[in-house]
C-alpha cells in the first residue's frame, strides 16, 4: 500500500525561500554605488522612511509621490527607490496635508522609502545623466557645471546633427514627448551637452566647454535670451521625462546583486 505525501507547504515556508535582504544591507549597497557623501546635495540621501527589516521586493520610480506609493503597495513592494523624495532643504517641516498622506501610507505598510538625489543624476554608468545619453545615443567625453553634472559629447557614431529641429525631432522620437527648442541659428550640430531634470542654470558651463546645442528637463525665461545670443540651441525636454532612466536602472542593479525582486513604475508626468 502506497503511503500518501502531503506535498502541501505553508505560505510562510514558501516565503522563507525567496531572497530577501537586511534594509540596512540594501542602504549599505545602494551608498557604497552612489557614494552619496561626495554631493552637496538639496536634501537627505539615503534611507528616508524605515519600514520593515526584511526586503524581498524593490519598486523604483521617479518621485515619493503618492500615486507611486499606491502603486508600491499594490505591488506588494517592501521598498521603494526614488530620485525625488520626501525632504527638501528649506520646506515647511510639518507633516500635514500631501506629506501626511504620503508618510501615513509608507508607514502603514511598512515600506522603506531610499531617495538620492544628485547622486542618482551623477553616476557614470547607471545615472540619470548617463542613461538619458544611451537613450538618445550620446556619449560624454567632457563634463561641466556644479560638481560635473553636465555630460558633454557628441552622437556614439561620430554623426551631427544637421540643425536643432533634426536634434528636437530625434529627442521627441526617443523621449515620446514633445520638446521646447529654441534655435538661433540653422546650423550644423556636433557637439551636444545635456544634464537631466531642472539643469537649465548650467547652459553657460556648457557654452563655455563649447557645446552646440544644450539638452535639459526645463527651461527658464533668461534661458531663451541667452540661446539667442550665443547661437547655442537650448532643448527643454521634460523634467520627468528625462530623469526617468536612472533609478530603475540603478535599482535593477543592486536588486540583481542582492537578488531581490524589482519592478519600476512610470508615473506619468507632463513636467
Amino acid at each position: 500500500m502506497l503511503e500518501m505525501v502531503d506535498n502541501t507547504r505553508t505560505l510562510a515556508e514558501l516565503t522563507d525561500e525567496i531572497p530577501m535582504t537586511d534594509f540596512k544591507t540594501l542602504l549599505q549597497a545602494f551608498d557604497q554605488l552612489l557614494q552619496p557623501a561626495r554631493f552637496k546635495d538639496y536634501g537627505p540621501n539615503g534611507l528616508q522612511v524605515e519600514g520593515k527589516r526584511n526586503i524581498q521586493k524593490i519598486v523604483s520610480g521617479v518621485t515619493a509621490s503618492r500615486e507611486l506609493i499606491d502603486a508600491a503597495i499594490a505591488a506588494k513592494a517592501d521598498a521603494v527607490f526614488v530620485h525625488h523624495g520626501l525632504f527638501w532643504r528649506g520646506q515647511d517641516g510639518r507633516v500635514v496635508g500631501w506629506m501626511k498622506e504620503r508618510l501615513q501610507r509608507l508607514l502603514a505598510h511598512d515600506i522603506n522609502l531610499y531617495a538620492y538625489h544628485l547622486p542618482l543624476d551623477a553616476h557614470p554608468e547607471l545615472g540619470n545623466n548617463a542613461q538619458l545619453g544611451r537613450v538618445l545615443g550620446f556619449k560624454a567625453d567632457a563634463w561641466c557645471g556644479d560638481q560635473n553634472l553636465v555630460c558633454v559629447g557628441q552622437a556614439q557614431d561620430g554623426t551631427s546633427f544637421e540643425n536643432a529641429e533634426a536634434l528636437a525631432a530625434h529627442v521627441t522620437r526617443q523621449l515620446g514627448r514633445s520638446v521646447t527648442c529654441i534655435a538661433p541659428d540653422i546650423k550644423p550640430l556636433r557637439r551636444i551637452a545635456w544634464c537631466s531634470g531642472g539643469a537649465q542654470s548650467y547652459f553657460e558651463s556648457a557654452i563655455e566647454l563649447g557645446a552646440d546645442a544644450f539638452i535639459t528637463g526645463e527651461i527658464s525665461e533668461p534661458q531663451a535670451h541667452i540661446a539667442k545670443e550665443t547661437g547655442v540651441a537650448f532643448l527643454a525636454c521634460g523634467h520627468h521625462a528625462t530623469e526617468r532612466y536612472g533609478a530603475p536602472a540603478v535599482a535593477s542593479h543592486v536588486a540583481l546583486a542582492l537578488g531581490l525582486a524589482h519592478e519600476f513604475i512610470d508615473i506619468d508626468n507632463p513636467a
